[in-house]
């Protein structure tokens, strides 16, 4: 199988493709989606800390001086939102920016977090039992990261429905060559969700509260603190990042748990194997599988030399399925010690969240495991939703 993103038995799954990447090479090029392909583990690793490397390149060079065409001016608003945010910023501002937010994002507001995550899952999974099944989709898997997000953020309950769909058009950006209408729904929803923060900003000034808006108003140093515009992108990329990647973990995951059974029953044996499961099944089914990274100075790959205004794709499926670092990584071993999996990434875009998201894994699986009742069963094999950047399933049907 070749390397094709638009093409739905590559998406169903790309790991035969990425075998045969990785003994092509160290860096292969793509005519297809203009990019230089990176499959190894160690290469991904290296290059995720290459400062010769950049999620942006605005912070250095024009756009004409790159050798790139300026997007169009209509797109404006996702890019101001986009480009503001930790995921695309570079340092300096990158530094500064994340600084002051992990003053606010501090690991005791996660563990502040705890309880209402466990209560909240162990609440959605009865759900699902008690209707004797449905779509752990959107009976579990989104609600939780959606509802943890708001709560930390402090939007209320009654606005929370607003949340999911700007999520979803926005990030519908992020895949490779998005189309216009993509582009038109992820302007809108740039738009109205930063009308909406802002105005939420606006509150918490007069009046502020336990949130993590509160708490970014308040962060400062030395450089002062945080613009209007910093915080608002902040708080669209914890949605995004969160809710995408804990969505698509936890469907992808249980489809994996599905197709190995024994995994499955020895999983609701042995609970306390869900920290290694977790981080496995991260691993296994990763649920951003490409990272791209604009070569800002000339870099070598192997026998490649990658010029300056050339982009490379960073594939983390294909780096977490490398036998030159996991030992049997087609293997699904939930017990897995040695597992220094990609799918957070590293360097300094290293995923702020990840303590957070594994929160929540932990406690949907093991919600879903515990419950009582006769264990979950897969209804039919799940489709793959259109998209191979940020992959995940359309729905899982499942029955009691």
């Amino acid at each position: 199988m070749r390397f094709d993103p638009w093409d739905a038995a590559f998406v169903a799954d790309p790991y035969p493709a990425y075998r045969e990447l990785r003994e092509r090479g160290r860096a292969v090029w793509s005519e297809a989606t203009g990019q230089w392909l990176v499959p190894h583990y160690a290469d991904v690793s290296a290059l995720l800390r290459d400062r010769r490397l950049g999620r942006t390149y605005l912070h250095r060079f024009t756009h004409e001086e790159f050798g790139q065409q300026a997007p169009p001016p209509e797109n404006e608003p996702f890019h101001v939102l986009n480009g503001n945010g930790l995921l695309d910023l570079e340092d300096p501002a990158h530094a500064r920016v994340r600084r002051l937010v992990a003053k606010a994002f501090t690991p005791r507001t996660v563990e502040r977090l705890a309880p209402a995550v466990e209560r909240l899952a162990g609440e959605l999974a009865d759900g699902l039992l008690a209707a004797g099944g449905g779509d752990l989709l959107t009976a579990v898997a989104e609600p939780l990261p959606v509802a943890v997000i708001a709560e930390l953020l402090g939007i209320p309950e009654s606005d929370r429905a607003l949340l999911r769909p700007w999520s979803a058009d926005i990030c519908g950006m992020f895949e490779l060559r998005p189309d216009e209408e993509t582009a038109r729904r992820a302007v809108r929803a740039s738009v109205e969700f930063s009308d909406y923060l802002r105005a939420l900003i606006a509150v918490r000034r007069r009046r502020p509260g336990a949130d993590l808006i509160s708490g970014l108003i308040a962060a400062h140093d030395e450089e002062g603190r945080l613009s209007e515009q910093e915080m608002i992108s902040t708080c669209v990329l914890l949605l995004n990042a969160g809710h995408e990647a804990t969505v698509n973990t936890t469907v992808n995951g249980w489809w994996a748990l599905f197709r190995h059974p024994d995994r499955l029953d020895d999983l609701r044996r042995h609970p306390e194997k869900l920290s290694t499961a977790v981080d496995e099944l991260m691993r296994y089914d990763t649920p951003l599988q490409m990272f791209e990274r604009w070569v800002l100075d000339e870099i070598r790959i192997g026998e490649s030399v990658i010029p300056r205004g050339a982009e490379v794709a960073l594939l983390f499926g294909s780096a977490n399925r490398d036998p030159a670092r996991f030992e049997h990584p087609d293997t699904l071993d939930l017990v897995r010690a040695d597992n220094p999996h990609l799918t957070f990434g590293a360097g300094i875009h290293y995923c702020l969240g990840a303590p957070l998201a594994r929160l929540e894994l932990k406690a949907s699986f093991g919600a879903l495991l515990a419950a009582g009742g006769p264990p979950l069963r897969l209804v039919e094999e799940p489709q793959w939703r259109e998209g191979y950047v940020i992959r995940g399933l359309r729905e899982l049907l499942v029955t009691v």
